[in-house]
């Protein structure tokens, strides 16, 4: 195997040569071999020969790092396969490579530090929370008077629902108490409610969404037989000593303290809002313009590739098929897109060598404490959460984002570490 190396520039480069067809096929023998010794019947041919494909290629690199004296520990990302061409007794490769840059950490940017005056809860935005709070802490009581269900209501009801006539597991339940608005139930199901009288029956007609998540009921077009029992509200106590002492499960709390405890709170929400809005791309932009170095362009391609992908997410079946079979169509995708992709791994680059500098370090229980919270928050199950982004090699982007969010917010002054 013999490669050559072309320094593109102080970190690229481009490892050129060509592989025998009989060094896979020796490869391969091997694997077949070791299989055989294993008894590994999962090995087909086709699974051995892309196996052997693989271990060549690797080895094509390495020698072409080793050709070029760089340091394995400085090679950056995965290398970048910018053709291969088939002859009759070889495959001719050129691979981009890219080492980290070098990022000169103490560049001064005091003066691209956003100004901004930290907000602080006003009384009034913490009366509001408290009445929230002690709304969503009161009983639900049968309404005094009869009437029709309206929006916001809890109604109280019987359901069965059958698909195809028949009754399907689940799908049934006595005394539900359902809040009509919340959207806790298929799209079209509340909004039936409205209107119904105390002891009524109505049977209400539904289709369950095209990706809901029990297949057999995905796309199924459902009838639900309703009876309404009565309707039911919250009537909120006037805040006090002893509703803060429930509220913050501390016999010694007052009102006083809840409502400090809920002003710091709110105080934070619109800290993190003007963080997220405002700060934190500004931020971003003034690093932009301050640091300048050479970028991975391995790493760059791979980020303009993950970007164009995420733009045909929104295309129809035409638009795809359009992109896909015109090469200059899809170039120009993504051209369209470049900036932002070199943008975005410039800003990460930044971030993880001012972390370093700054001694700051985000911990795999943080991301998995930060991952449970986000799925509470939104109502997600948060194990199912976790798992996605493990499966989908989502933990790194992850910690990143902590990584860059507590950089933040020692250059913003929000916290210390």
């Amino acid at each position: 195997m013999k490669v050559t190396v072309k320094k593109v520039d102080d970190i690229n480069y481009i490892i050129s040569g060509s592989v025998k067809n009989d060094l896979i096929q020796e490869k391969a023998t091997e694997l077949q071999e070791l299989a055989k010794k294993q008894e590994n019947d999962a090995s087909t041919e086709e699974s051995i020969q892309q196996d052997a494909s693989d271990k060549v290629f690797k080895a094509f690199v390495e020698a072409g790092i080793k050709e070029a004296n760089i340091d394995v520990a400085n090679v950056l990302g995965q290398p970048l396969l910018k053709s291969h061409k088939q002859s009759e007794d070889s495959i001719h490769f050129e691979v981009e490579i890219s080492t980290s840059p070098a990022i000169d950490t103490d560049i001064s940017y005091a003066d691209i530090i956003p100004k901004f005056t930290k907000p602080v809860a006003s009384a009034e935005d913490i009366e509001v929370k408290l009445i929230e709070y002690a709304t969503q802490q009161a009983l639900f009581t049968k309404i005094e008077k009869e009437r029709p269900v309206e929006n916001g209501d809890v109604a109280v009801i019987d359901f069965v629902g059958y698909i195809d006539g028949k009754v399907f597991e689940g799908g049934s339940a006595e005394r539900f108490n359902l809040k009509v608005g919340s959207k806790s139930f298929i799209e079209g199901f509340e909004e039936q409610l409205i209107g119904m009288k105390y002891n009524e029956t109505k049977s209400i007609l539904v289709t369950f969404p095209k990706d809901y998540d029990a297949a057999d009921l995905a796309g199924k077009e459902t009838k639900f037989d309703v009876k309404l029992h009565e309707i039911q509200e919250q009537k909120p106590k006037t805040p006090d000593d002893a509703f803060a002492q429930k509220v913050l499960q501390n016999p010694k709390a007052t009102l006083q303290m809840l409502k400090k405890q809920l002003g710091e709170q709110l105080t934070a929400e619109e800290l993190s809002d003007l963080y997220m809005r405002e700060l934190k791309p500004q931020l971003v932009k003034g690093l932009l313009t301050k640091f300048d170095f050479t970028l991975p362009s391995n790493i760059v391609e791979q980020e303009i590739d993950a970007k164009a992908r995420e733009k045909t997410k929104s295309f129809t079946e035409e638009q795809h098929k359009e992109y896909f079979e015109d090469k200059a169509k899809f170039n120009a995708l993504r051209e369209s897109v470049r900036e932002d992709a070199r943008d975005s791994i410039k800003a990460v680059l930044i971030v993880e060598a001012l972390a370093k500098k700054e001694g700051i370090v985000v911990h795999d229980q943080e991301v998995l404490a930060a991952l449970t919270y986000q799925a509470t928050a939104t109502g997600q199950d948060a194990e199912k959460l976790v798992k996605y982004y493990q499966d989908n090699n989502l933990m790194t982007s992850a910690k990143m984002g902590l990584t860059e969010d507590k950089l933040f917010g020692v250059i913003l002054g929000f916290s210390k570490h």
